[in-house]
């Protein structure tokens, strides 16, 4: 009994300890290098929150209050009272649907364009689709100043009916602006989604061909579904940068009733006076849809972002 106890233990596997686990309580040691980058990263996002913080603390106080204490000093009284009379006095309202006319349109024009020139360049067999690429690339390091003049001339030159413009050109109406933003956006947002579109498996493409889809079912179908956490950022990028856009309603733009939103901050400056509270006030209420935009497509944002960050 005893020698076949011993034989059997002595061929059994040998048990190997089990891993010894951390206290209860206990917590894992941080690495220096970490609470660097994270104490790095909380200062440069303050620093760029801190004017936007600034701005929304001085639209609580009364002018007054930060003429005689300063702006960095504790509040004696808060209140919304600049907001109401921000939104009020610089007629808001009419100026938040023109820029919608103007950002919307433009955005989904663009997105279109792009996505359609990108889905020719990096997904169909075509000839010259680099050299495309290329140029519509490059169009976006023409600074956009240097053609004002230019584009301000043809576009008084180009005839429009009475129900497309007030003035019966291109001029002073709402589609001389979005032609100019979808014009410089498309080449950004080709570069982007050409690269995009070149990560989709092309064997999902060639089932498509196989089974009878033509090059609009697999663009339309196929190809924008998979493309739309790019779409999404794009579309959150491209809606704040046409939103917040000011150069080009100011030249194109001559009836002050057709501005966009941020023409409507020059309502509240006073000739001799300008209460910056107040101006802070109407700031903030003019960055609200961009940042409500960014809640809304927060989470395809976010993907739209990291794609291509890893393989596999």
């Amino acid at each position: 009994m005893t020698k076949g106890m011993t034989a059997s233990a002595r061929t059994a596997p040998a048990r190997t300890p089990a891993p010894a686990t951390p206290a209860r309580g206990g917590r894992r040691r941080t690495r220096p290098g970490r609470l660097g980058l994270h104490a790095f990263l909380m200062t440069v996002s303050l620093a760029f929150l801190a004017p936007l913080l600034l701005a929304v603390y001085a639209s609580l106080r009364p002018y007054e209050e930060t003429a005689e204490h300063g702006y960095f000093s504790l509040p004696r009284h808060l209140s919304f009272d600049y907001y109401k009379q921000a939104f009020s006095d610089s007629g808001m309202s009419k100026y938040f649907v023109n820029s919608l006319i103007i950002a919307v349109p433009g955005v989904l024009l663009t997105l279109f364009f792009a996505s359609f020139v990108a889905f020719a360049v990096s997904r169909l067999k075509m000839r010259g689709g680099l050299i495309l690429l290329m140029v519509f690339t490059a169009g976006n390091l023409l600074p956009q100043q240097v053609i004002v003049t230019p584009l301000y001339v043809i576009f008084t030159k180009i005839d429009l009916p009475y129900w497309m413009s007030d003035s019966m050109t291109l001029y002073d109406s709402y589609w001389a602006v979005i032609a100019v933003q979808v014009a410089f956006q498309v080449g950004f947002c080709v570069f982007v989604l050409a690269n995009f579109m070149r990560t989709l498996p092309l064997e999902i493409l060639e089932a498509a061909v196989v089974d009878g889809a033509g090059v609009w079912t697999q663009y339309w179908r196929i190809t924008l579904p998979l493309c739309r956490p790019a779409l999404a950022a794009l579309g959150t990028l491209q809606f704040t940068w046409m939103y917040n856009d000011f150069l080009w309603a100011l030249v194109f733009v001559s009836d002050g009733d057709k501005l966009p939103i941020t023409s409507a901050l020059n309502n509240l400056r006073g000739q001799f006076f300008t209460d910056y509270n107040l101006l802070a006030a109407g700031s903030v209420i003019v960055a609200l849809p961009t940042v409500l935009v960014f809640l809304i497509l927060q989470r395809h944002f976010i993907a739209g972002l990291t794609l291509g960050a890893s393989k596999g």
